[in-house]
């Protein structure tokens, strides 16, 4: 709109508003919807006219043919042509009401005051977004206004799988952990970030995750801390379960890749990855809460369970490089710790793990 046709609407809409003031509400309300008939046809137009000066734009870059730009001007005409004949229809309908009805629309359940809601659920995408954790909070007194261009989405993230070493020296066929028994789990959020205004190819993505990394070792062996050392021993007994588990708090950072589906509307555009391939490359750095070990065992014909929570000399700080590859929120999963698992050790460990990983909007 020009600036010349805003001052023209804005001293008509003046002049307007003086005279209402001797009408009644309802009059009132009814001159809005007529001036809101006399504004339809013409935002119509304008939007039609952006619609068909991006088609002719396409048209030059070479991104459509002649003839596809010729159908395309001739479906935003009628999507236009249809907007404002439903338009008009709802305000006549509206106007019809009030004259009818002296102002009256509402219903009684209608003017049943306004409440605020919790919703609890599990993969369920809002139109909104606004669902985290899986709880959703909505007030309805205040409407969430749409916003145009959603640049950030977030997701909760579930990963899990099995766990192990990578010690020097020594191939991964050779680890003293067990390879079914050592698994890790992972939950969080995360959000996604696009990086360019006009393509969502290439994504931020960033968050909060708690990992739990877990060692089941072999040959009835446990973990024993002697001075800055930790080192696996042979229990006295015959071991039924001996594990370590390391609880970190991490931010991950990676750089997302894939396709998306474009959608536009005169309210919003919006890119989604629902359905499309992704791949994500990149790192996390955190710190270590707390490292602890269970043992299982029989003695002297009584079942026994240890459950130690000492330092076992790991490292306070995590940090390392992980990947991930799949289609829309399942995805294959592998993450690596750059730090060694135990500080000052004479053979350096550094926890490896390979899994599945959900993004839950």
């Amino acid at each position: 709109m020009t600036t010349l046709t805003k001052v023209t609407v804005g001293i008509l809409l003046f002049f307007l508003a003086q005279g209402l003031n001797a009408q009644t509400p309802v009059q009132q309300q009814i001159d809005s919807l007529k001036l809101q008939k006399e504004q339809v046809t013409f935002q119509e137009k304008e939007a039609l006219k952006s619609e068909v000066e991006e088609i002719v734009q396409r048209q030059k870059k070479g991104e459509i043919t002649l003839e596809e730009a010729r159908e395309l001007k001739q479906e935003a005409a009628r999507k236009r042509a249809l907007n404002i004949e439903n338009k008009l229809a709802i305000l006549d309908n509206t106007i019809a009401l009030l004259e009818r009805n002296d102002g009256e629309l509402l219903t009684e359940q209608d003017t049943l005051p306004y409440v605020n809601k919790i919703e609890i659920g599990w993969g369920h995408k809002d139109k909104d977004n606004s669902r985290i954790f899986g709880i959703k909070y909505s007030d309805k007194s205040e409407p969430r206004p749409v916003i145009y261009d959603r640049r950030t989405y977030s997701d909760m993230v579930l990963a899990f799988g099995i766990n192990n070493a990578i010690i020097d020296g020594q191939s991964l066929s050779d680890s003293p952990y067990e390879l079914g028994g050592s698994r890790f789990f992972e939950i969080g959020v995360a959000w996604r970030t696009r990086v360019f205004k006009n393509s969502n190819f290439m994504r931020f993505s960033y968050g909060l995750s708690l990992q739990f990394n877990g060692l089941q070792p072999k040959d009835n062996q446990y973990f024993v801390s002697s001075g800055p050392e930790t080192s696996l021993e042979t229990f006295d007994v015959d071991l039924r379960k001996s594990k370590l588990r390391m609880d970190n708090l991490v931010i991950p950072l990676y750089l997302e890749f894939g396709p998306s589906k474009f959608t536009k509307t005169e309210n919003k555009i919006r890119y989604s990855i629902r359905n499309q391939f992704r791949i994500g490359i990149g790192g996390y750095g955190g710190l270590n809460l707390s490292t602890r070990q269970k043992l299982k065992y029989d003695r002297n014909g009584e079942r026994a369970k240890d459950k130690l929570k000492r330092g076992y000399n790991t490292n306070d700080l995590v940090y390392g490089l992980g990947a991930y590859v799949g289609i829309d929120g399942i995805l294959l999963y592998t993450k690596y710790d750059l730090n060694p698992i135990f500080q000052d050790a004479t053979v350096e460990q550094r926890n490896i793990s390979f899994g599945v990983r959900f993004d839950l909007d």
